[in-house]
């Protein structure tokens, strides 16, 4: 039975007429530009056309195709027009939307214009394309399953990047197009409401996508395994089942105790893939609009553990550090409100008088009042890490071999002589 177990189609049905549906008005027009094709013919039906797309298709492929070059080009003038950096960084190249200070206001084109024009032209092309299923489905009499499926893929992609911004206040909250970006996106999504793995409408989205894929690969081995017994005819083996669909059946009672007929396999198939986007469109429209943050949520309703609280809390940096100073560069020692980090001397008449931190301490001061933030200073940080990485740390920083200050006095790199002001000190080699 070797023959059998080959993904190939070993046999092909080849005619000189092309498959005619049932009669419908135009059938000639819907018959016309077909032929035959021996490589198609190895993996589904020989026959290649004819492709109807009337006024909806041709609409949808429009406005898909403006959609497209508004997304391309914006990424190829992003590496100066040049094509050999387009081809090497498209997978890292992207079409980011407006920032979120903009709302829901139309932005610039510069300022995420661009993609709100490209997904106003994608998201008319797949609908259009929608309408077209649908009308495609209901002109040759069939069931509307194929397009209530596109529908619910549909759903998802709307929420993603329409419903869920609008109930946001703004734009800058939809995903940017990109291979790359729109992965980041997703990662950063996660992290930043608390880890969608405890989204339990996300739960439901996985164990749907893996359900619907376990529940294809189960089908399609059935068949083949039962291909040589006239399997595949499986309309024939629904309303008169013959050896091959009882042969099948049995096999998987006897394997897991039940077994799905020939027809209600697909119907389980389809509410798995239909339920998977359906349930992740929930998820994500929950997200930030009704949970802030999915781990606490799911700690509260008992779905993820309490852990104990091993290490000490200390403030957020971005949250007690001044917006205004840069990546890199310490601010300038002020005993003023809004410094940030400030140096403590540990001697002198300014030191004593206010009665500073010890010597070289960095204390993490508030933006606004310019108090020292309780429990924030850099010295209970460093208090708290091991003492073999505090003394690396220290051992491995650079000591200049002495410090003259403006004036001509000499200083230790530590002490306290003209840290403020204009006695600022200079490292002198």
């Amino acid at each position: 039975m070797f023959q059998y177990q080959n993904i190939f189609t070993q046999i092909q049905v080849v005619s000189k007429e092309a498959e005619v549906p049932p009669p419908v008005a135009d059938a000639e027009f819907r018959t016309r530009g077909w032929r035959m094709s021996k490589l198609i013919g190895w993996f589904g039906n020989a026959q290649v056309g004819p492709l109807y797309l009337g006024y909806l298709g041709i609409a949808s492929l429009v406005c898909g195709f403006i959609a497209i070059e508004i997304i391309g080009l914006n990424m190829w003038a992003s590496v100066g027009w040049s094509p050999v950096q387009f081809v090497r960084q498209l997978p890292w190249l992207g079409l980011e939307p407006p920032p979120p200070s903009n709302g829901l206001r139309l932005p610039a084109l510069n300022q995420g214009g661009w993609w709100l024009m490209a997904g106003f032209f994608l998201t008319t092309s797949i609908l259009l394309w929608w309408v077209r299923t649908y009308r495609r489905a209901k002109a040759l009499g069939m069931g509307t399953h194929v397009a209530w499926a596109f529908a619910a893929a549909i759903w998802l992609y709307l929420v993603l990047g329409f419903i869920r911004p609008i109930l946001m206040g703004s734009f800058g909250e939809a995903v940017p197009f990109g291979i790359f970006p729109h992965l980041d996106w997703t990662a950063a999504f996660s992290i930043r409401y608390g880890n969608l793995f405890y989204n339990p409408f996300h739960a439901l989205s996985i164990a749907f996508l893996y359900g619907s894929t376990l529940l294809f690969a189960m089908h399609g081995a059935t068949v083949l395994a039962l291909s040589h017994l006239g399997g595949e005819r499986e309309v024939t083996q629904v309303i008169d089942r013959g050896t091959a669909a009882e042969r099948g059946a049995l096999f998987w009672r006897w394997t897991m105790g039940f077994n799905a007929t020939f027809e209600s396999i697909h119907r389980w198939a389809w509410w798995f893939a239909v339920l998977c986007p359906l349930t992740g469109g929930i998820g994500i429209l929950l997200t930030g609009t009704a949970v802030d943050n999915w781990f606490l949520w799911a700690q509260k309703h008992h779905f993820a553990p309490q852990y104990a609280e091993t290490y000490k809390t200390v403030p957020d940096p971005a949250l007690t550090y001044p917006s205004t100073a840069k990546m890199g560069t310490p601010p300038a020692p002020s005993a003023g409100p809004g410094t940030g980090l400030q140096t403590s001397p540990g001697a002198g008449p300014a030191a004593s008088a206010s009665g500073s931190a010890p010597p070289s301490s960095l204390s993490v001061m508030s933006p606004d009042s310019g108090a020292i933030a309780p429990g924030a200073t850099m010295g209970a940080m460093l208090a708290d890490l091991p003492d073999a990485a505090a003394k690396a740390d220290a051992a491995s920083a650079p000591q200049p071999d002495s410090v003259i200050n403006t004036q001509g006095n000499e200083a230790k790199p530590d002490g306290g002589q003209g840290v403020r002001g204009t006695n600022r000190p200079e490292v002198r080699p």
